[in-house]
């Protein structure tokens, strides 16, 4: 980070003056978790000044490998928020901050004197962004925010068991509820700061990890619905048959292999001329003509089904890693990611290429690799140079700077409602995006920022986004994706209809689009063009992998930009052999468990792709109300990822392993850990610090845990895990999970019960979902009146909304007249094929 520093002989203090986009802003972070640690180091990258409060003896952050990367450029100071004269170094810091973030439990801060309507007595601009672990509302309300709790009682655990060699569902490594989480709560908080910037004032914005979950699901939710609703319409199909041999011709396409020298690929070829060049790479083309061939990779037969995955395989492992490489670099329709992790995620060719990769110096580390920014910006860069803080290492400099008394506001009893608090419209108000994209992975950034204000233009192909008909039911794979928006159908290829976007283009603040390299250059509908039309338009460019370089042509899918980034290799741990000389049937066991840590449909890769496209356009919007103006950004689904996966791919001399599970993939140690109970599983959560005497006090009735010399503190219970974890699973097997779950809630140790089922039923039930405010209600063409999820965030003064999806082209006639065509020009356009 670039820094100015300016001595005043009237202190004799140096004063760090923060520059970038964000220079002008002071963020006060409480949270001692990765969630907010991503959220305020966003803000830190592009030049806030982040206050890091840390309790005493340090936030427990410092022990993870990526410390580095999530803390960077942030300022550090140890408060006991115990403590009273401590909370009102808080309540000081809060007094002139811009935002506040914290990961507490609902009412924690309140019993402090430290909730947000006390806070905004002081200072009514104050943006106080909340991450709790189901919300503030339902019965699970009060739960420790804990993305492995919250995981679990959506029954996550149990949607990736085919991953596992075991019979009890595992752990999942990789962060699918903490990277959302962040992600929506930095939706929140920029699309507070632009709804400041117009009324001055700041407000609560509220996010959770279960809702932050369920923001990656592309299309599960109405899967569910169709077969609670239409139950005969289709029968969903089984990924694999009794055998173990896939049924789908979508995994086909999607193989994954293992080279001759022991490589794992995640192949791209979803398409028929994608997979067509596949089969010739394998050698194998002559099946696509063959009679007794005919509809490969659909094929009915079980026994020709095995016999076409064995020869795919088979040929596949003729290769090494480099002989593959070269093939791909001669035929760019033939593509596989290698299944990377650890520092190779951080050396693959595109990151480098992008430079969103970087190199930063840390005093107590050395130089640490770690991924860049999540956001490209052409005028408003990252600031990077800064590493992270030794631990209360700015505290007089932070002391220096405070207000030199509390604000007369703090004290006494509990304030009147302050305006800050009064509801107002929806934050992003006014706001006009016009989207060039399909699929998920891009598509849905915009779809989020609809409900919080947002006007949504989608450009779509003549028959409409192939996403659209993804399932074998009308709409259902496209209708969460295209909730919200205007959709018009336009045929790019020809110069009318090309026209007629860049018309729409002037009149919108946002254009987003997500085709492969070069596709909008040759449509004249790149930035370049677009801006000489419309000076002040944030551009944001988001592709798989990038706008030029050696995968920007690539095809890039969830399954393969997931293998890029470790998702796949970090779920299994190190129970699938990655080595030369593997039989056929451990390839095929390890495609088949790869495949499932990867490619779950609730939880990949475009999900996380496209929290960071709603991101990168808020950013676009609270940069440009700084001053920046209109500018091109970039993000892409392999640099999110990499950010998503970041506790496993930083790196430096010395740094601790990532969080890995045990060799059954029950979970990261004795009290953090899947036990079997009576009927079923609980997630045990109970490793943090003070969680020790909680969980020997809960089961006292059953055990006195206390009295084991062997467990008598935490040096000698990791000594002794192992018999730990034997007492544990001899207690926790003596009740049933739900029994367990109340009782450890209740004493104030984290556990809970794993759900054996779909997530989605939990969210539509009456007491889980509904009480918690998941689901709203709302009409559509298709689904007539049904339930979908509701917005991913909420406000305290703002409002959001939840909007239907709709079918291709409903709008056109609409956004068209809306541009000043009559009711004949438009027939002309549709007579001549132009719109649809």
């Amino acid at each position: 980070m670039v820094l100015h520093q300016d001595a005043t002989a009237a202190t004799q203090t140096t004063r760090v003056r923060f520059v970038g986009p964000f220079g002008h802003l002071r963020v006060v972070d409480l949270s001692p978790s990765r969630i907010g640690a991503q959220v305020s180091q966003f803000l830190a990258d592009f030049g806030a000044d982040v206050v890091w409060v840390e309790p005493p003896g340090g936030s427990p952050l410092r022990q993870e490998a990526a410390y580095p990367f999530w803390c960077r450029g942030k300022r550090s100071i140890v408060l006991d928020l115990h403590d009273g004269n401590d909370r009102e170094v808080v309540r000081r810091l809060a007094a002139k901050a811009d935002v506040l973030v914290e990961t507490c439990k609902p009412g924690e801060l309140d019993g402090l004197g430290l909730s947000h309507e006390r806070l905004a007595q002081a200072n009514p601009g104050l943006i106080h962004t909340s991450v709790t672990a189901f919300g503030r509302l339902g019965p699970f309300a009060d739960v420790p925010v804990d993305e492995d709790l919250v995981l679990a009682r959506l029954g996550v655990n149990h949607l990736f068991s085919r991953m596992s060699p075991f019979d009890a569902p595992p752990f999942v490594t990789a962060p699918f509820a903490a990277f959302p989480a962040s992600q929506v709560a930095l939706h929140g908080t920029l699309a507070a700061l632009h709804e400041r910037a117009r009324s001055g004032r700041g407000q609560l914005v509220e996010a959770n990890l279960a809702q932050g979950f369920a923001a990656l699901d592309p299309w599960v939710w109405f899967e569910y619905l169709v077969a609670q609703r239409w139950p005969d319409a289709y029968t969903a199909a089984e990924a694999y048959d009794e055998r173990g041999c896939p049924l789908s011709p979508l995994i086909f396409m999607l193989t994954v292999a293992l080279t001759a020298d022991g490589h794992w690929l995640q192949f791209a070829s979803v398409g028929p001329h994608l997979f067509a060049a596949k089969m010739r790479a394998l050698g194998l083309e002559w099946m696509l003509d063959h009679e007794d061939w005919k509809g490969v990779p659909a094929v009915s037969d079980p026994d020709k089904r095995m016999e076409l995955w064995t020869r795919m395989l088979e040929a596949a492992n003729h290769k090494t890693l480099a002989e593959w490489q070269e093939v791909f670099e001669q035929d760019h329709n033939v593509f596989a990611e290698q299944l990377r992790s650890g520092l190779a995620v951080l050396e693959h060719p595109q990151l480098i290429h992008d430079q969103m990769t970087a190199e930063l110096p840390d005093a107590e580390r050395g130089p640490v690799r770690q991924p860049g920014p999540l956001v490209k910006a052409a005028k408003t860069p990252a600031c990077l140079g800064r590493g992270a803080p030794a631990l209360d290492e700015h505290r007089q400099e932070i002391l220096a700077e405070m207000p030199p008394e509390a604000p007369p506001e703090f004290g006494g009893s509990p304030p009147a409602e302050h305006p800050a608090a009064r509801p107002g419209g929806l934050p992003l108000d006014g706001v006009k995006i016009l989207e060039l994209a399909m699929l998920f992975a891009a598509p849905h950034g915009p779809t989020m920022l609809t409900d919080l204000g947002a006007r949504v233009i989608k450009v779509e192909k003549m028959a409409g986004d192939a996403i659209r008909t993804m399932l074998p039911f009308p709409e259902a794979g496209g209708a969460k994706v295209m909730q919200g928006k205007e959709s018009i159908c336009v045929d790019l290829s020809t110069t009318d209809g090309r026209a007629l976007v860049r018309e729409i283009a002037k009149d919108v603040d946002v254009v987003i689009q997500g085709f492969r390299a070069g596709a909008v250059q040759r449509l004249q509908l790149d930035y370049q063009s677009l801006r000489k039309l419309n000076p002040e338009l944030i551009y944001v460019n988001a592709p798989g992998y990038g706008v030029d370089g050696p995968y920007g042509d690539r095809p890039a899918f969830a399954p393969s930009i997931g293998a890029a980034s470790g998702i796949p290799l970090a779920n299994t741990a190190a129970t699938v052999p990655e080595s030369p000389g593997l039989t056929i049937e451990q390839i095929q066991d390890g495609m088949r468990r790869l495949w499932a840590a990867n490619s779950s449909a609730n939880a990949q890769a475009d999900g996380f792709a496209a929290l960071g496209v709603a991101t990168a356009i808020l950013f676009g919007l609270a940069a440009r109300d700084a001053g920046g103006g209109g500018q091109e950004l970039f993000t892409s689904m392999l640099n999110t990822c990499s950010h998503a996966m970041s506790a496993h791919n930083v790196t430096y001399p010395g740094a601790p392993s990532p969080p890995t599970p045990d060799d059954r993939l029950r979970g990261l140690g004795p009290l953090h850990r899947i036990y079997d109970a009576a009927d079923g599983y609980i997630m045990l959560v109970a490793s943090g610090e003070g969680d020790w005497p909680r969980l020997v006090a809960a089961l006292a009735g059953e055990i006195d845990l206390g009295a084991d010399p062997r467990f008598g503190d935490a040096e000698r219970r990791t000594a002794n895990a192992d018999a730990l974890v034997e007492t544990l699973t001899r207690v926790f097997a003596g009740r049933a999970a739900g029994a367990w779950e109340s009782l450890l809630l209740s004493r104030g140790v984290g556990c809970t019960k794993l759900h054996l089922g779909f997530s989605e039923e939990l969210m539509l039930a009456e007491d889980f979902g509904r009480a918690s405010g998941y689901a709203v209600d709302v009409y559509h063409p298709t689904f007539e009146e049904h339930p979908r999820l509701a917005p991913f965030v909420r406000f305290s003064r703002s409002a959001t909304q939840a909007l239907p999806g709709v079918l291709a082209g409903q709008s056109t006639d609409d956004v068209l007249a809306e541009m000043g065509k009559t009711s004949a020009e438009i027939a002309g356009l549709r007579d001549r094929k132009i719109v649809g």
